[in-house]
Formats: structure tokens, sequence, C-alpha cells
């Protein structure tokens, strides 16, 4: 007889949160007495369950024990999506005591290969809608006992189509573990269900993978044992490959305090060195901290030879583990190292490499060259004072093929070679620095020749380096180049993908030039860059399926008579099947075009957002479909106050018919994206069903936030009360941790903050400060007396700086007390990169303050984010900024405008000039704060090398970069990418400058026309702004009772606003006059503006008038 496999129900764990499972007595072993349980059941005839398997009977009118009880040759009638309709019978009723027994009877009837189809229909089915735990008990209790009998279902293949096939659905289900439990599986029957679970453990998504591990642990765990499944004596549960046999490739979830749980630590010593484990866990990707534990079991006393440990492991040994290898044995295991080793900031393969070469010192060239991406773990104090010069040049360009340098690490090479004698004098010694480049400055960068650039950017070796280079460097490579190229489409050859960003857009413009559109496929473009050439690319490309991602970005609504009226609707599908991202203004101007003669009935083939433009009545299928389709799209391309996107969500609630706040699981889903703007009455009313879709919502409202909390706090979600939360809940939540306040936070068990932060965190897309937020919660609660020494078991060494949990070691007065013998000189750039709190970021500021009291290093101002908080305006007035690259560093970190504008008065008044490099360090979040006379001081030429937005700048800022950029870009003005490039510009553009444009068939979007200057406005006629605003016309009568369209409406006669045809009113009438008068400007410079008044023209005071001057 197979083997029992009642552990198949464990596999319904998915979810499970470690608790005992609800609804236990739903599962049970004990035998079933057909007429026993079938004597009180009125029978079913076979003309009934024909008359449901022809779909003349609706499944429901036959109650779950008529279906257990019929004869069992009745129901292979039965069609195979039956079960999907029994279910939706059974679900509208909780389950009774009998119903577990109706189930056994009931699937001990069904054919194996009938049962196998009908749930994979059903799995299809429900793959992406929850399952009622009660009912998923019930059904499973039956299909258990059936599973039993199929033929080979101890075999491998069979259990794996099973679980693959049949039970999609039901995996999806948490807490049915239970039925394992009452089951009373043998540790022989769980050992072949985790082999047919690691069979398909890397089809499955993380989250399943973690959710099933859960249920292993729980299994392993659940009679309270610390060995279960594990004992010396018996010889069927002795065998030391425990972690191969009962969590195979499931190890990768698990964390340190699970393995305490299965065992003491003499055991888990004899498992970890388990050749069998060992040549498992070679081949798999443990939590850092189990990585580290693991590695600690093999090399503890008695220690394994390092040789023996697998290639993974090495990355995580202690430094005690390395202490006492000879030069020989360090310098082998380096190489190892870094051959095997991932080398991401704050690895711990850093850590050991530095940990191997500290003591070591002077290298050979040989030695250096070996060392290959372990030469990371080179401190930049040994850099600087061990490393002879001459040896570093001998060891490029090895030394140039690490990826990952810090700036310091960089910079101290650079600086040390160039000492030694090291010369850039043509293309190839400046290839061979590779990634050294990094720690070149750009003034010595802006000093070769572009020749040398030149030379270099097209030698392989140098372009694969290019990209993990500081963007001023990219900027300063990419002037070189441009500097001797002329022609477009010789410089997008040359110039590397990593670089192709950082090309001015206007000289992307090809004018006569015919692109060469394959090489501008290839290149990673912005959306901006794209725009200036898209409409020479679709003259020039007659299938626009051809054409890359990159390039179809760049749709605008000016190139449309490029593209010409037949082809949009081929442009459009051609995005959807590239997966273009869209503005909100490129998406309003596709669906006029693609909608010029009706709404296509195949909208399922255009892009998904335009969905977010129509209507339900729009959409050629029902509303739930239409809002299934628009819940998928990026409802981000609509600002959430716009009016579109919250009508779209009021219509989604109508069309599901939810007339109040509960939202279910299966409605949730048709939302989609649309969840995220809903009200916190609405989150707070649905209770924990909506926090897997919220979780991957970007942002919230603080309404939103606030309800989210309420259900969390609440406790009653699958993820349960804050204080039973482990690393693992915190790792599902997400997107939604940023939520979690400090009345949250302070529930959660340390110990699971601690596991979280060490293993997951670093991973998840979390700001420093959000995670500052977390670590706060750890932080020891002891109070040091202000004169208090360093504790010697918190002195900071290296290991503790190479710690990114450091902040959670030191209450603020300690860290003051622990700095003060430490020279952090090297480390400042890393150490402010760790989630401090602000206590402790004021600690470190001192510190700065201390070591630098004339004011900090250049090199230190673009790490200061984390400080930006604490830092003065008066403060930055006595710092060094002498150079566009330092501006552009400290900028980088987005500091606030009182800040920024501080840094920028102090860069000028130290006599730096308003470059190209500083333009684009300012950009358009801080271009506003210029003041008159630094605008005056920008070169006219310097906007060409940069993108600048001042629309939302005052008039006065509007009005002068608008006169140099169209002095910049003269030399273009008769091209069609002319008007991209002036664009951003044109909110100070002169009445004559728009009328000449209004004849150039530029598609202006409306917002661009509302943010006109307003005197130049009121100088167009109807005919001008039709000619301006072309296909988007028709959006100007959404504006016409809003200023400045109000305004402008009101000095326009109306017969030639009726000549528009969009229904604009209140122009003046005939036989009236407009008196313009003068509206004077504010003091905050605004334009002079103008003011209509329409008086009528009586005849009789007329006649008066003129018999009053003949009288005269």
């Amino acid at each position: 007889m197979p083997p029992a496999l009642p552990g198949l129900g464990f596999l319904l764990l998915l979810g499970w949160q470690g608790a005992a499972a609800a609804g236990t007595e739903l599962c049970s072993s004990s035998p079933v007495d057909e007429s026993a349980v079938c004597a009180s059941v009125q029978s079913a005839s076979q003309e009934q369950l024909l008359q449901v398997a022809r779909g003349q009977r609706s499944p429901c009118s036959l109650t779950f024990g008529q279906l257990a009880c019929a004869q069992g040759t009745w129901l292979q009638d039965l069609q195979d999506d039956f079960l999907i309709s029994l279910y939706s019978c059974l679900a509208s009723k909780p389950p009774t005591a009998v119903d577990p027994e109706y189930s056994t009877l009931f699937f001990s009837k069904y054919d194996a290969g009938k049962l196998l189809a009908s749930l994979t229909l059903f799995s299809q089915q429900f793959s992406r809608v929850p399952l009622s735990l009660e009912w998923s008990l019930v059904l499973m209790n039956g299909l258990w006992e059936r599973l039993l009998g199929v033929p080979g279902i101890e075999t491998p293949p069979v259990l794996l189509q099973w679980l693959h096939r049949g039970l999609r659905a039901l995996l999806e289900q948490p807490r049915i573990f239970g039925c394992l439990r009452a089951k009373d599986v043998s540790c022989e029957e769980f050992q072949l269900l985790v082999a047919a679970l690691d069979g398909i453990y890397s089809q499955l998504p993380v989250e399943e993978q973690r959710n099933l591990y859960s249920g292993i642990k729980h299994f392993l765990t659940q009679d309270g044992s610390s060995q279960k499944c594990y004992s010396e004596a018996d010889p069927a549960l002795n065998s030391t490959s425990w972690f191969r046999n009962y969590l195979g490739s499931f190890l990768e979830h698990t964390t340190v305090e699970d393995l305490q749980l299965f065992g003491d630590e003499p055991t888990l010593q004899k498992f970890a060195r388990d050749p069998v484990n060992m040549e498992m866990v070679g081949n798999l990707t443990l939590l850092r901290e189990t990585a580290l534990y693991y590695t600690l079991l093999l090399t503890s006393a008695p220690a394994l030879p390092l040789a023996s440990l697998p290639d993974r492991l090495i990355c995580y040994l202690s430094p005690g583990a390395v202490r006492s290898l000879s030069r020989e044995e360090a310098l082998a295991l380096a190489q190892r190292l870094g051959r095997s080793c991932p080398w991401s900031r704050g690895t711990p393969g850093r850590q050991v490499a530095s940990s191997l070469l500290r003591e070591l010192g002077d290298f050979s060239p040989a030695e250096l060259r070996a060392l290959g991406q372990a030469a990371l773990g080179l401190s930049v104090s040994s850099i600087q004072r061990s490393l002879p010069e001459g040896r570093l040049e001998a060891a490029l360009p090895a030394l140039g093929r690490v990826r990952g340098w810090s700036a310091e690490q960089a910079a101290a090479i650079a600086e040390r070679l160039l000492r030694s004698g090291y010369q850039i004098l043509d293309g190839r010694s400046l290839a061979e620095l590779g990634t050294l480049v990094g720690g070149l400055n750009s003034s010595t960068l802006r000093s070769l020749s572009p020749e040398v650039v030149l030379e270099a950017i097209q030698l392989p070796g140098f372009a694969q380096h290019v990209d993990l280079l500081p963007s001023a460097l990219k900027r300063a490579l990419v002037e070189k180049v441009s500097s001797r190229v002329d022609h477009p489409a010789e410089l997008v050859k040359l110039i590397p993908n990593a670089l192709a960003s950082y090309i001015p857009k206007s000289l992307l413009v090809f004018g006569e030039e015919k692109p060469n559109v394959q090489d501008l496929n290839d290149k990673p473009w912005t959306r901006d860059q794209a725009a200036m050439f898209f409409a020479d690319v679709v003259k020039a490309e007659p299938d626009f399926n051809r054409l890359s991602q990159s390039v179809l970005q760049g749709f605008t609504c000016a190139a449309a008579s490029a593209v010409g009226a037949g082809r949009f609707q081929e442009l459009a599908k051609a995005m959807r099947r590239k997966e273009v991202r869209l503005g909100q203004d490129q998406l309003s101007c596709l669906l006029k075009m693609v909608t010029l003669h009706g709404i296509p009935e195949d909208l399922d083939t255009y892009p998904k957002e335009l969905l977010l433009f129509l209507s339900p009545s729009d959409y050629a299928g029902s509303c739930r479909q239409f809002f299934l389709r628009a819940g998928k799209a990026n409802v981000d391309v609509l600002p959430r106050e716009a009016p579109q996107r919250q009508q779209l969500l009021l219509e989604a609630l109508e069309c599901l018919g939810i007339p109040g706040t509960q939202i279910n699981e299966e409605q949730a889903a048709v939302l989609g994206r649309l969840l995220c703007d809903l009200s916190g009455d609405h989150i707070r009313s649905s209770g924990g069903r909506l926090l897997e879709e919220l979780s991957q919502c970007g942002s919230f409202l603080p309404e939103q936030e606030e309800a989210i909390r309420d259900v969390l706090s609440s406790g009653n979600t699958t993820f349960g009360p804050p204080a039973a939360w482990s690393a693992l809940t915190l790792s599902q939540l997400g997107g939604l941790i940023p939520v979690l306040d400090h009345s949250i936070l302070q529930q959660i068990p340390k110990k699971a903050l601690g596991t979280w932060l060490r293993n997951f965190a670093w991973d998840s897309p979390l700001s420093r400060e959000e995670l500052a937020a977390v670590v706060a919660e750890l932080l020891p609660r002891r109070h040091k007396r202000a004169d208090a020494g360093c504790p010697r078991d918190l002195e900071i060494t290296e290991a503790v700086l190479d710690d990114e949990l450091m902040p959670a070691y030191y209450t603020p007065e300690e860290l003051r007390a622990c700095l003060r013998n430490v020279s952090l000189e090297n480390r400042l750039s890393q150490i402010l990169t760790y989630p401090f709190s602000i206590p402790q970021l004021a600690v470190l500021k001192e510190y700065l303050y201390e070591r630098y009291p004339n004011g900090f290093p250049e090199n230190l101002l673009s790490s200061l984010d984390p400080l930006l908080p604490l830092i003065t305006p008066e403060e930055i007035s006595t710092w060094k900024m002498s150079s566009a690259d330092v501006l552009a560093a400290f900028l980088k970190s987005e500091p606030s405008d009182a800040l920024a504008s501080a840094a920028i008065k102090r860069y000028v008044e130290l006599g730096n000039a308003l470059n190209a490099t500083a333009l684009d360090a300012i950009g358009t979040r801080y271009v506003c704060l210029l003041n008159a006379t630094e605008l005056g001081a920008i070169p006219p030429a310097s906007l060409r090398l940069v993108s600048l937005d001042p629309s939302a700048c005052s008039q006065e800022t509007k009005n002068l970069l608008y006169q140099k950029a169209k002095e910049a870009f003269s030399d273009q003005h008769r091209l069609p990418a002319y008007y991209e490039l002036i664009l951003p510009y044109l909110g100070g553009a002169p009445a004559a400058d728009l009328k000449a444009l209004s004849k150039d068939d530029v598609n202006m979007n409306i917002s661009t026309f509302v943010t006109l200057r307003r005197e130049s406005l009121m100088y167009l006629t109807p005919r001008e702004v039709q000619g301006l605003l072309g296909v988007n016309l028709p959006q100007l009568a959404q504006w016409q009772s809003r200023a400045p369209v109000r305004d402008w409406i009101l000095v326009q006669k109306q017969s030639e606003l009726d000549q528009l045809h969009i229904g604009l009113t209140g122009g003046t009438q005939e036989g009236y006059i407009n008196i313009v008068t003068p509206r004077f400007p504010a003091l905050s410079s605004a334009p002079l503006g103008a003011v209509a008044t329409a008086f009528p023209l009586l005849p009789a005071l007329l006649l008066s008038l003129l018999v009053g001057f003949v009288l005269s």
C-alpha cells in the first residue's frame, strides 16, 4: 500500500502564520460509515444528476449530502467544471459538522482522472480569488482520502502532477495546515511530501515559497520538540541529511531562530557538516544571517578546513575564522572570494576581504592583479600608505576591471597613480583605468583632449565600465565627445549606452540628416531626448514594430503630422506590444488621434492607460471587463486629484455594485490599481482583505494611512496582532511598513524587527529614513552619564563600521562617547548611508564639525543627504563651493529650497560661473530660486546643454529665460524639433513669437497653453489659438470658465469664437467695443495684463456726442 500522504493538506497552508489552525474539526481521519451518514439524506435520482450535468438544472438544487450519497457511476456524468459550480453553491453558507464526511464520500466516488481534470479547471478559475477557509478544509478532507487511493501517488511524477495542476487554488489558502495535524502524518510521509514540493520550488513565486516554508516549519515544531523527525536511536530517523530531507530548497527562507527550533547547537553542527546538506547549501541563497550562522557552525571547533566550505559560504566567514591564516592561504582565499561572492555595498564578502587583507600589506603587482573583486577589501589607509605607487600602475588594467570601488577608494588609487607619474596620453591609457576613472575629478577629465576621450570610448573594455561613473564624469565625457562630433547620427553611434541619457537634447536634432533607426533603437533614451527625433524616425521607419520602447516613448502631439492620421492605430498597437510608458499629455493626444473615426472595438490591443481617459460606455465589453483592464493600467499618469481619476473610481464602484464601503477580494481583484484611491472608510470597512493590493501602491493620503494602521492594529488580518508578527510577516507587509507608526512598531517583538532588518530590509525599497524609524525601535533604552566613556563592548571597530545595523547598537550618548577616538575620514560616505535616527545624526554632525572646524571638505558634500534636516543656510555660507561639480554633488541630495538657495549663492559669491554643469545641477527643481542678477549671468549657449523647465517660476524668470533660450536655439528655429526645444520656456514668450508658432502645426497641449504669458495670450486671435492647439483645441472648452482662458474669451468677438465650433461663449457681441485697460502688476514681478470691459453703444449717445462736437 502506498504511504499515506496526508501531508498534502499542509500545502494548503500558504499564508500560515504559525498559530494553531482554526477549524481543524472540519478535518478527520476517521472512516466514514456511508449508511449511517446517508440515512437522513433524501436521495437524488439519476435523472436529477443528468439534468445538472446537462445544464438543465442548477447544481444548487441538490444538497452536498445528496451528491455525496448518490451512486458513484452517476457522478461520472458530471462535467469537468462541476466543482466550480459546486463550490459556488457551498460557499454561500457555513459548513456543518457532517460536511467533512460528505466530502470524503463524494470524492471517494470520483474517477481519479476525472477528478484531476476537474481540479485543474477549479484551480484555474480560482487562481486569483481567495477561497473560504472553512470550505477549503471540508473539500481537502475528502480530497486527501481520495488521493491515498491514486495509483503511484507515492512517486514524485504522480504527486507533482496533483500538486502542480490540481491543487493550485487550494494552495492559496492559509491555515489549512490543521488538516495535517489531524491526520497524524509520519516523518517518513512528510519527507516524501517535502521532496515533491522541492521539485516545484523553482516554479513558485517567492511569496508562495515563504508561505509553504511556514507550513513546513509548523509541522516540524508543532509538538514542542526541539528535534522533530530526528533521533539518533531510531534508524529511520537518524540521518544527518536532515536539511535536505525535511527542508530542501525551502532552507532559503529559514532564519537563525528557526534553525534553533529544529535542534540544539551540537545537532545543528552535525546537520551543517553533512556532505549532502553542504552540497545542497552550495546551490542555495540563504538569508544573510542564516548564512553567517551556518558558516559559524562549520568553522567553530572542531573547524572544517576552509577549502572544504562551499564557495557561497566563504563569503560569510567571521574575522576569527581567517585570523591565523598564512599569507599564502590568505591570498588564495581572497582570490576565491573574488570569484565567488556578490560585491554590492554592505555584502559580507567585503568584510571578509577586508579582514584578510588588512594585515598583509606590501602587495606585489601579481598579487594585486590576482585579487580580482576581493581588492575591494583594501582600505583607503592601506592604499595610501602600504601600496608602493609603482606597483599600482603595474597592476593595471586588472584593478580597473574591479566593479564597486567606493568613491574614496577610487580617488585614493587614482591620486597615487597620477602622483607616481602615470600619464593619460591616449585613449588606451585612459581605458586602462577602467572603473578607476571614477576616482578622477572632473577637472582632470576636462583637461584631456577630445581625441583621447574619443579613442577611449570606442574601446569595448572602457565602454563597459562607464556606467559606474559619477554623473559629473559622465557629463564631462559626453561634452568632450560632442565637441569634436558635428553630426547627431555620428554622435549617437559613438556614445556608449551608459552615456546616452547624458547627451543634451539639442544635439539630437537631425534636421536634414537622415537618422540611423537601428542606432537609435539600441540606446536607452529619456522621453525628452526621444521627442527630439521621434518625427524623423517615424518618417524613416515604415514598420512601427521595429522601433524600440525607448524611441516610441518620444511620441508628442507635435509629431502628429509626421505619423499621419491613418497610421496612429498602428502606432498605438506597437506601443502596447512594447509596453511603452507614456505621460498624461501623450496619452490624451494619442487617444484623440486613434479615435478620429470612432472608438476602435479592439481597444484591448491598445495601451491600457488609454482606458483612463474613457468611460465604460466607450468599451465594447462589459463595465466589469473595462475596469478589469483599467485596473491594471498605470493610474499614476493622472494626478491623484484629477477629476478623471476620481470619476473612474466612482464609476468602478457603481459598476461592481458596491453601495457601501465594504469591498471583497473578488471586487478588489477587478479594481486593481484603482484601489489606491479608496477612501479611509473603504479600507477600514474592508478589513484585511485589501492589504496585499494596497502594499503595491506607491503612496497614501493621511486618511488612508490612518485607516491602514487601524486595520493592522486590530489584529483581525491574516498577519495577526503586531505583537505576534515575525520577520516573515514584516517581509510580507512590504510597501505598508512606512505606514507603521510608533504605536505599532513598539508592539512588534524586537527579535522580529532585528531579524527582518538583518535579512530582508536591505532588499526592500524602503528609504534610509523609513528604515531609521524601524531601527529607532531597537535602540537600547539604557541611559548613561554625559561624561561616561565608551563601554569596552561598544568600541567602534572595523567590523562595526562595516555593519549596516550599527545605529541599533548605540544610544546617542554612547555614540558620542565611542566616536571620540575614532577616525571616520575614509568611511563617512559609507557610514552616512546607515539608518541613523535624528538624535544620532546630530551626534555625527557634531563629530564632523569637530573634525572640520573650517568647513566640510568638498568630497563630503555629496554624502550629506541624511544631515540636511540639521544643516542651516548660515552654515552653508562658510563652505567651499569651488566648482560646478561640487555644487552638483550637493544639490543631488535634493536639499530644501532654503539650503539650495544658500549653496547657489555661495557658489556664485566665490566667482564661479553658472555654466552648463551648474545649470544641469540646479535643474528644474531649483531654477526658480535664481534671482535676476544670476539669471542675467547665464550664457545663452549653456541652455543648449541642459534641460530646464521654468513654468513654475515667476513671470520675470520665465521672461528672462525665454529670451536666452530663443537665442540659444536660434539656429534651429526653422526645424520641426525647435518646438520641443523651446517648449519649456514658452511661458515667457511674447505674443509675436506665439503668433509665428501658430503657423507651425505644433499641436500645443492645453497644459502648456494655460501657462503662457498672460499679456501675450490676450493678443492672440481665435484663429491663432486654433493654430497653436491643433488637435487639442476641443479641450479649450473645458477651461472656458477658468483663468486665463476665461479672460481671453472676454476680449474676443463671439462670432470668431463660434467659428472654432467647440462651444465657447462669453465673447463680445456685435455692437460692442472692448476697452483694454492696464492691470498693474503686483510687486512680485507679475507682467502687465489686460482686462476688457464692453459697453453698448447707444445711437442716442452717439448722436449727442456728434452734435456736441459740431456745436463746439
